[in-house]
Formats: C-alpha cells, structure tokens, sequence
C-alpha cells in the first residue's frame, strides 16, 4: 500500500474519495429524498444518525481493525446479512406507500434513528469501511490522533453539507408534489434499497463460488 506522506495531499484524497462517494446514489440518499417530504432538516438529522454509527466504527478500526486482515468469510456474512435486512427495508416502505405522513412531533427522533438503522444496516457502508475506509484511516495513522481526528471530521462532514442540502432543496420544492408524485418517490426508495439488497447478497454468495 502506498501511503500519502504530505497532509494537504492526504486531505485532498479524503476530500475527492469521500465526495465521489457520497455523491453516488444510495440506500441513504434514498432515505434522505423520502424523509425531506416532511421536513427541511431532515438531512441534517439523517446525517447526525450516520455519523452515530459512523464515528466510533472509524475509532475502532483506527486503534484495533486496521492491525489486522478483515476474513473473507466477515465481509461475506456482512454482505448476505445486510442485504436481506435492506430488502425488508424496501418491502416494508413499499408496503406503507399509501400510509399518511408522519407526525411532525416525533419527526426528529425518527430521521435521527433512520439514519442509524440504514447506515448500520447497509452492506455497501460496512465494507467500504473495512476496505477503502481502512486504507484511508492507515494513511491517517501516519499523522497521528490530530491527522485521524481532522480526517474524520472532514468526512463526515462531507456526508453531512450534502444530505442536509439535498433535503432542503427537496423540502423547498414539494409545493409541486401532488400524491401521485409522492406515492412514485416510495417506490423509487423502496426499489433502490431492494435493489442493492439484492446486490449485496448477491455479490457475497458468488464471491462463495469463485
């Protein structure tokens, strides 16, 4: 592995990475346009639950994963296992499409705790960690617990401008949502978390066969 021994240069990559990450499609994007229907700050509090789960797995891979080789058989049971349970996300919001809104008093609670249980749930998440994550954090270890800490920072705050923006920009506009448009954006969502369900898994079981 090759490690980045100037910090700006270092900084920059996890900038680039970490940006060309968030800015692809999934399960939380899909979560953050579904959740913006109710309320503008729902991407900030979607954030807050990803980086609730995100944090500490980036301690724990700092200071004990990084020391070791993550198993295939780990990455395998994390893939099938989270696949399934992203599938039951998606067949669960599908199944709910019709239902009313959420009340607003417990709106908050319930964006913070969806950002939890997508992100711990999420396959993709999870193995980006134990793999490209795990390859940033060893190039962060290079500048110590200061370099690891602005590191993290940078990261997640890049999760965070960009969910917050989105469902702001959602929230502004859904005055030219009708049911019908409302009814698709589920579906969409629900698609999107059964198809990289199925991804996941899928991947996982043919990594068994080759």
């Amino acid at each position: 592995m090759a490690y980045i021994s100037e910090f700006p240069v270092f900084l920059l990559s996890v900038f680039l990475i970490s940006l060309s990450g968030v800015l692809m499609p999934g399960p939380l994007f899909a979560l953050t346009i579904k959740k913006a229907a109710t309320s503008k700050i729902s991407g900030a509090l979607i954030a807050l639950g990803h980086g609730i789960v995100e944090f500490p797995l980036m301690v724990l891979i700092f200071f004990v994963l990084s020391q070791f080789t993550i198993p295939v058989m780990v990455q395998i049971g994390v893939g099938v296992i989270g696949g399934v349970l992203m599938i039951f996300m998606g067949v669960h919001s599908f199944r709910g499409r019709h239902k009313q809104k959420e009340i607003q008093a417990s709106l908050r609670r319930d964006s913070v705790f969806a950002g939890i249980y997508t992100t711990a749930v999420n396959a993709g998440f999870i193995l980006w960690w134990l793999t490209v994550g795990t390859a940033l954090i060893l190039n962060a270890k290079l500048f110590g617990l200061l370099g690891f800490s602005i590191f993290a920072g940078l990261h997640w705050f890049i999760d965070f401008a960009w969910y917050a923006v989105v469902a702001f920009l959602i929230f502004k506009s859904q005055r030219f949502w009708n049911d019908r448009v409302r009814c698709g954006i589920t579906v969409f969502c629900s698609a999107v978390f059964i198809g990289f369900g199925f991804y996941f898994m899928g991947s996982a079981l043919w990594s068994l066969l080759v």
